[in-house]
């Protein structure tokens, strides 16, 4: 007799709850949704509530295996692993490393300390915390938060220039990926990778979890072509039951006339504009691969000296006595 149970059930994504219109709100659980939707892999998608500060979560059940986010190589290494490699053909392209760098480095430390450092704890706590008890939530906040400021070396003295530190690497990262994306529907080669999975979930969470006062936010929504992207895919690729429709905002020809929450409508559609009759897709091509290269090679050289300006000559990191007094009252 025939088994009556789907793909899907054999298949299960466990990620943190949906918040936000989206299916999750965690962005390493979103990463993980969004790569198995580009892989076009039937699973289901379960919640798990218990352990909220779990590094295990999300984990990826199939059949009777199962592979965790605290893995040597990471939920989407995994992944590509027992899944199937979208990065066949495009992991060799010489823009790869710098944008996995890009991606995993500078825009994931922005969005770490925005959800943790920055001024505006509720993003945060609605992903992670919301269900638990008051004070036991709060807890668990403080110590995330007191974690992120010891990894980033941020202390008293000098959490203002470690701020601008963080939003400068992270403009520039959203500089380079504009350019690179140029038009096209992916990052690389016009088809999906796992490079694609990492920043829509960034781009997912910084546009619809964080308020508008959020600085990480208002940088991205300058890049029009950008938010384009992340529109487009989120309508292909998302699926979040009992949500209204997009708030990602629709941004025009002019980035700074954007307007917040509205959906996206048949409208609201980007027009591309018309191709010069002299200029043919590979002129195109080149000439933003061009630029992209340069801007790589800057993001290089600064990620080397910021790298190397942290290390002494010994090749031991330098701490100051300062820098894990964090001015909490006991």
């Amino acid at each position: 007799m025939e088994s009556n149970e789907t793909p899907e059930r054999n298949n299960t994504l466990v990620v943190r709850k949906p918040c936000f219109g989206l299916p999750t709100g965690c962005p390493q659980c979103l990463s993980a949704y969004i790569f198995l939707k580009l892989s076009q892999l039937p699973f289901h998608l379960d919640y798990h509530l218990n352990y909220p500060d779990s590094d295990q979560i999300p984990y990826f059940e199939a059949g009777d295996s199962a592979t965790y986010n605290n893995e040597k190589e990471g939920i989407i290494e995994c992944l590509k692993r027992d899944v199937g490699d979208l990065d066949t053909g495009v992991s060799s392209l010489p823009e790869w490393i710098p944008t996995k760098v890009m991606l995993t480095t500078w825009l994931a430390d922005a969005l770490e300390y925005e959800l943790w450092v920055g001024s505006d704890p509720s993003s945060a706590y609605s992903i992670y915390y919301s269900d638990l008890p008051w004070p036991i939530g709060k807890v668990l906040f403080w110590k995330k938060a007191r974690w992120v400021k010891q990894k980033h070396e941020i202390s008293n003295d000098n959490a203002d220039v470690k701020e601008e530190e963080i939003y400068r690497k992270a403009n520039s990262a959203y500089d380079a990926l504009s350019t690179l994306l140029g038009e096209e529907s992916y990052l690389l080669e016009n088809r999906p990778s796992s490079l694609d999975a990492i920043f829509l979930a960034h781009a997912l969470v910084v546009l619809q979890a964080f308020p508008e006062s959020s600085i990480l936010r208002a940088n991205f929504l300058k890049h029009a072509n950008l938010v384009k992207y992340v529109q487009q895919r989120k309508g292909e690729l998302i699926e979040a039951a009992g949500t209204s429709p997009s708030n990602v905002p629709y941004v025009g020809a002019d980035a700074s006339s954007s307007t917040f929450g509205g959906g996206s409508t048949s409208s609201s559609k980007f027009k591309r504009k018309p191709k010069k009759e002299q200029q043919t897709k590979e002129d195109k091509k080149y000439k933003r691969r061009a630029k992209y290269f340069v801007v790589a090679q800057l993001v290089a050289v600064v990620l080397f000296l910021s790298i190397m300006s942290g290390i002494s000559d010994d090749g031991e990191v330098e701490l100051d006595d300062g820098d894990l007094d964090f001015g909490y009252d006991g």
